[in-house]
């Protein structure tokens, strides 16, 4: 099986949160993402959200409410003790600059900025939720 060639990304990585409207807010305000679709639930929840940074895209929503078996098996980091399971790497042009502001937003630099052995720049926090991020200019792609 082979995965479409004309799609802007083929891997999208999908995260749960408590308090989903309150992440959505903070993850544009402190990473940089912007709002596409926001689809509301029941009381003060999110069925399903897609937020964009550049040409990649995370799917969000609120924890306990997607049904069908999903919630089974999919959590948040305070379900797991504490732990992250599903870190994101995502690739900004200044990572200095991304740094300034997510730690402004009060994200928790969990492995401060640094130049990578491999190449690149970049550092690594947690959001208010517990959910793992890394940013850096280390671009797998470029070859």
């Amino acid at each position: 099986m082979s995965a479409p060639k004309d799609t802007t990304a083929t891997i999208i990585p999908g995260l749960r949160y408590q308090d989903a409207p309150k992440a959505i807010d903070w993850l544009c305000r402190a990473f940089g993402f912007e709002k596409g679709l926001v689809v509301p639930g029941e009381g003060d929840t999110i069925a399903h959200a897609q937020l964009t940074f550049g040409n990649g895209m995370i799917m969000l929503g609120s924890a306990g409410t997607h049904g069908g078996g999903f919630d089974e098996v999919v959590g948040t980091p305070s379900q797991a003790g504490g732990i992250s399971t599903e870190p994101v790497y995502v690739v900004v042009e200044d990572p200095d600059a991304h740094y300034e502001k997510a730690r402004a937003a009060g994200a928790e630099i969990v492995l401060d900025i640094v130049d990578q052995d491999y190449g690149g720049r970049g550092y690594t926090c947690r959001d208010p939720e517990g959910h793992v991020w890394s940013f850096g200019n280390y671009d797998p792609w470029a070859g």
